[in-house]
């Protein structure tokens, strides 16, 4: 299994911490550009229904449209991508 060495990502110190040692976040612009990303089985060669998701990222599973990745992905949690799986193998 690949898994992201996140200590390899560019972070930067996000513009709500201080110098004081509180308040530290990070944020990465550049996390999912090292994703592995794979196309849903369910697209199609023709432009429909283009779906990417990037795995082995901790806690993330991101989700993109392969048409046009550089408008960025929708971000879900473990738990609230398991759902949405349940509902899908429902409906």
């Amino acid at each position: 299994m690949r898994t992201i060495d996140l200590s390899l990502i560019n972070w930067r110190k996000s513009s709500y911490s201080n110098s004081d040692g509180g308040n530290c976040v990070e944020v990465s612009d550049d996390l999912l550009t090292t994703a592995l990303w794979r196309k849903s089985s369910h697209s199609n060669s023709t432009g429909g229904e283009c779906l990417e998701v990037a795995q082995h990222i901790p806690g993330l599973i991101p989700v993109r449209d392969s048409k046009d990745p550089s408008q960025g992905a929708l971000l879900f949690g473990l738990d609230a991508w398991a759902g949405f799986i349940g509902a899908v193998k429902q409906s």
